[in-house]
């Protein structure tokens, strides 16, 4: 047995142990959210990939409340900011305050400075005030007047948003859409959940309480972990493979080239390995295979993927530039 055989086994083994306070809290938002499995499944692949994510769909299908849920399963400092076209960026940021009595300014810190970030709704709010939201998502610190503050670690910003069609919505600028790891949808419910959807919230009474199943540093523990599982050689090819589809199609043989526009950015690469990462872990393996990519590569690519004016007039999205390279694409 060689080395790297046997480290893969030890991970592994220690995976198993990480990764069980994860299937309690997924145990734990179910109580509450009926259904969006592959929702909850992507926001702890986020929590462990230190990921942001944003989550679109129509007002109604428990995006907020499954946030909520999330930070409440964390014993964490989270912190729901409304997004609404009068915000300011001072309202996420914080701003300087002046002290009449010395002449000295007094910083005051936003709502940014917390673990969990919820953005709700925010493409309510225009294009300044997103861009706030930048330089936390990246650096991980705000600038408030002269000075620079890091944030707490873990942070993850996970923001809902309205499909842009709908009344009273701005599109999110390309550069900050590109620091989300994964866009996910939500969709209506079936209707067996949507009868259980009823039987369990029909009344005046509130939601099931969420308890607390993890501190910060079984996420900060557990993102060590992720970071030792093994990627082979094949499969960080075939990641790059999948990306360098999205800019240059015809090098794979693929017949799609006039309907992109944009290909996907290094970030996508990264992500890439990072959530297939994730996924391993969260199986219980200390390795990655093929599929913990195929899992992850629609949330990753789709947002990244911008598409021609032809795609469009032959109602043609992302989304089906993403499927034609992942069936074309040799798997290793």
């Amino acid at each position: 047995m060689t080395t790297t055989q046997v480290d893969v086994k030890q991970i592994g083994e220690e995976v198993v142990e990480a990764s069980a306070p994860f299937d309690r809290l997924k145990q734990e938002l179910h109580r509450v959210i009926v259904g969006q499995d592959d929702l909850l499944h992507k926001m702890c692949l986020g929590l462990l990939a230190n990921g942001h994510i944003l989550i679109e769909g129509v007002p109604g299908l428990a995006k907020t409340t499954a946030v909520s849920c999330l930070a409440a399963g964390i014993r964490t400092k989270f912190q729901r900011i409304q997004f609404t076209p009068d915000l300011l960026p001072a309202d996420l940021t914080g701003t300087l305050i002046y002290r009449p009595q010395d002449g000295a300014f007094e910083v005051s810190k936003g709502p940014l400075f917390a673990n969990v970030i919820l953005a709700d709704e925010i493409n309510r709010a225009p294009a300044k005030v997103q861009s706030a939201l930048l330089e936390a998502m990246q650096e991980r610190q705000v600038t408030i007047g002269k000075e620079t503050f890091p944030l707490d670690n873990p942070f993850i910003v996970l923001a809902t948003q309205n499909p842009i069609e709908q009344e009273g919505t701005y599109p999110l600028p390309e550069a900050q859409v590109d620091r989300f790891m994964f866009k996910l949808d939500v969709t209506y419910p079936s209707k067996t959940e949507e009868r259980l959807i009823l039987d369990r919230m029909g009344g005046t009474h509130p939601l099931a309480v969420i308890e607390a199943v993890m501190d910060p540093a079984d996420i900060l523990s557990a993102r060590k972990l992720v970071d030792q599982i093994y990627v082979d050689d094949r499969i960080k090819d075939y990641i790059v493979d999948l990306v360098q589809a999205t800019r240059d199609p015809a090098a794979y043989n693929l017949k799609i080239a006039d309907l992109i526009q944009y290909g996907a950015s290094p970030r996508g690469t990264i992500f890439l390995s990072l959530g297939a990462k994730a996924s391993a872990f969260l199986d219980g393996r200390g390795f990655v295979t093929p599929q913990d990519v195929k899992n992850v590569a629609m949330d990753v690519l789709r947002h990244r993927v911008i598409v021609t004016y032809e795609a469009e007039a032959e109602e043609k999205t992302s989304i089906d530039v993403v499927n034609e390279i992942l069936q074309h694409v040799p798997v290793p």
